[in-house]
């Protein structure tokens, strides 16, 4: 297969239903190329839009829309590629690309000649083209096009340079998952497992090319094996792997990364990187730090107190990091009657997916997702289903990529190859990635997290499918993030709703819908954790903040080692009352915040499910019919849902939207009575 422009098939839309890319016809030569062929022709688009008479709207901010969509398509299958299945070649190719990318970026909006034209244009009276306009114009500021050539080359330099530390930060971690991967050679160490798990440690060693069973490494600090093995040696291995993570390599990059974060900052007029960050979002760094420090000691008593009845069941006066998740499931199923293994004999995947997550989505939006099996997907096990409207038409394309490989980053994401745009007449091509443990017949049994997780990625799936913009700028999930996860923590409620719950929840063997007993247990076993599940993302999103608060002085005197990330992780953790729970990512591998677009904003899961909190009560509240009329009710709840959030994008205010669609400005106290935080200080939303 020859990778020259003329037969590069990255370089023309895919003539494959959606512009489906044709995967088939896809190889690592061809992206260099494509690359460098893609970043001349934007350049050459953004020469011809220059050399326009007089800027008018459609020549000017609408061509600037339209630009760039050969590097769109080419990025966009490099990077979910990489992110699914890297390898020396492709790690090799992003890292030359990220910085000629940001190079890239800045050329454009540096361009004082391009940016003075847009300022000269005369948007339209709709809310979506004067919201184009302001965000252009808070794009060539945000890039630096007001500063002089001298800061201007400063910042290239720093953009450029923490494109290439985020790619090797990211590297780095997803080695070192690998690296430390728990290989196991005598099967009694994984007493405490089911047969499906060992099944998918020998499948995971098989891929790896290790002998015996290997345990894969999840992306927090806390191994969901943990709670799963009997062996207390077996605990603390796996716990101390997780934990040598990027310690080598990555406690300089992110303290370089955060020197560089914060010197940017301030050449663009802002006290910190998170100011410059948050000013994006819809938050502000006052209410964020608000609310962060507010449920801190609420949810650190919580999780003390749920560690003494937990050192109480293993019998110690101290429960260990490494046995905390063992002896939490022991008191789970002895005070909640919460047996976690039979849980899953009710949710194997392809029963949780078509029966629960599809149908969930086809009862509040009418959708179908067929089944295509005519289009390739990227990678054995990635399966491609149409999305249909409630009157037949052909929304867009959704690609599931659910099973763990040795060369998939950790974690659990959503992304698209094509985006909906009403300017370019393109339907979304969306696909959810996550790493379950891979079976035989691709039909794992769950955990309730991992049910949760699917419901999560599909609520971002639909924010992508569902969008109907004009302009792809706006498009789907291409909202701030404090915002962006409020389709996904919605969607979630769904997976334990009534409503939903027996259509899915089947044993795998006999077919019988999980038994009242259990769904009740999980029910009451809601609140159990809630204390630890809070306080463990509080110290993440704590140490988030504190990073990126940092001013150039501040960062540049913190120890780039190990050690001295550890003290300054320890600090920031003393200081909000949270010593005691170890954060749910450590600076070392820390992705969202070093490796992905989370950076100062990994709060914004918290400040969303204030949202999700109140949000759902609505849905419940408009739902509550009779048994007769529930659906309706809900397919109405679901419609005004999806005019109000899921079709708009970025469209219009998203206070508004909410406002608009609960009949009042969010509330706190669900939230708090969601997570057992109830009588904690609320100063944060005034």
């Amino acid at each position: 297969m020859t990778a020259n422009v003329e037969n590069n098939p990255l370089l023309k839309p895919s003539g494959m239903d959606y512009q489906f890319p044709d995967f088939r016809c896809i190889c690592t030569d061809h992206f260099r190329s494509a690359f460098a062929e893609a970043f001349r022709r934007h350049r050459e688009e953004i020469a011809d839009i220059l050399a326009q008479p007089e800027p008018t709207w459609e020549n000017t901010v609408e061509a600037l829309e339209r630009s760039g969509r050969d590097l769109h398509r080419v990025s966009a299958v490099f990077f979910n590629l990489q992110g699914t299945d890297s390898d020396e070649n492709t790690d090799a190719i992003a890292e030359d690309i990220s910085p000629k990318l940001a190079a890239h970026v800045d050329e454009i909006y540096q361009n004082s000649q391009l940016y003075q034209r847009v300022k000269q244009c005369q948007a339209p009276k709709d809310e979506e083209s004067q919201r184009l306009y302001d965000f252009y114009l808070r794009q060539f500021r945000r890039a630096g096009a007001d500063l002089d050539e001298n800061a201007q080359e400063r910042l290239r330099r720093i953009n450029q340079r923490l494109s290439t530390l985020s790619e090797n930060f990211g590297r780095n971690v997803l080695a070192d998952t690998q690296k430390f991967a728990v290989q196991v050679t005598e099967e009694e160490k994984l007493a405490g497992f089911s047969a499906a798990d060992k099944e998918a440690a020998r499948d995971y060693a098989q891929k790896s090319g290790k002998d015996g069973w290997v345990i894969p490494l999840e992306l927090p600090t806390v191994q969901s094996s943990l709670a799963q093995l009997d062996d207390a040696d077996m605990r603390q291995i796996v716990h101390q792997a997780a934990a040598r993570r990027g310690a080598e390599q990555n406690p300089a990059l992110a303290v370089e990364m955060v020197q560089l974060r914060a010197e940017r900052a301030r050449l663009l007029g802002y006290s910190s990187h998170a100011e410059y960050v948050i000013e994006e979002e819809t938050a502000t760094v006052d209410k964020v730090r608000d609310l962060l420090y507010d449920l801190a000691p609420t949810a650190a008593a919580n999780a003390a107190a749920e560690d003494k009845l937990i050192a109480e069941a293993a019998g110690v006066e101290k429960i260990s990091a490494a046995d905390r998740p063992y002896f939490s499931n022991v008191v789970k199923q002895r005070d909640y009657q919460l047996d976690t293994a039979e849980l899953r004999e009710y949710f194997p995947l392809q029963q949780v997916l078509y029966d629960g997550v599809f149908r969930a989505a086809h009862r509040l939006y009418g959708i179908e997702l067929k089944p295509r099996p005519d289009l390739p997907g990227y990678a054995e096990g990635v399966e491609v289903w149409e999305v249909l409207d409630a009157d037949g038409t052909g929304i867009g394309l959704f690609l599931g990529d659910y099973f763990a490989r040795p060369s998939k980053r950790g974690g659990a994401w959503m992304s698209s190859f094509v985006e909906q745009s009403e300017l370019l007449g393109t339907k979304p091509v969306i696909v959810n990635v996550m790493g379950l443990n891979q079976t035989e017949d691709n039909n794992p049994l769950l955990s309730v997290d991992e049910v949760t997780t699917l419901f999560h990625e599909f609520g971002h799936a639909l924010h992508g499918l569902l969008s109907k913009v004009r302009y792809p700028s706006f498009s789907g999930t291409s909202v701030p993030r404090d915002y962006v996860e409020f389709p996904s923590q919605i969607n979630e409620n769904w997976a334990f709703d009534p409503s939903i719950l027996p259509h899915y929840a089947k044993h795998y063997r006999t077919g019988d819908v999980i038994p009242e007993h259990l769904v009740q247990a999980v029910k009451n076993a809601q609140e159990w954790g809630q204390g630890f599940a809070t306080s463990e993302y509080l110290g993440a999103a704590l140490l988030d903040f504190a990073w990126h608060s940092l001013s150039p002085e501040q960062a540049a005197a913190i120890d780039p080692t190990a050690e001295g990330v550890a003290e300054f992780e320890a600090n920031v953790l003393a200081q909000a009352g949270l010593s005691e729970v170890l954060p749910r990512y450590r600076s070392p591998y820390f992705t969202h915040i070093f490796a992905g677009g989370y950076s100062a904003g990994y709060y914004s899961y918290l400040w969303a499910e204030v949202l999700d909190a109140d949000g759902f009560d609505w849905f419940k509240e408009v739902s509550a019919a009779g048994a007769d009329a529930q659906d309706d009710a809900a397919r109405k709840a679901g419609e005004k849902f999806r005019d109000l959030v899921l079709s708009r994008g970025a469209t219009r205010d998203f206070s508004e939207s909410f406002i608009q669609l609960r009949g009042r400005e969010r509330d706190l106290n669900p939230l708090l009575r969601r997570r057992g935080l109830v009588g904690t200080s609320t100063r944060s939303e005034s």
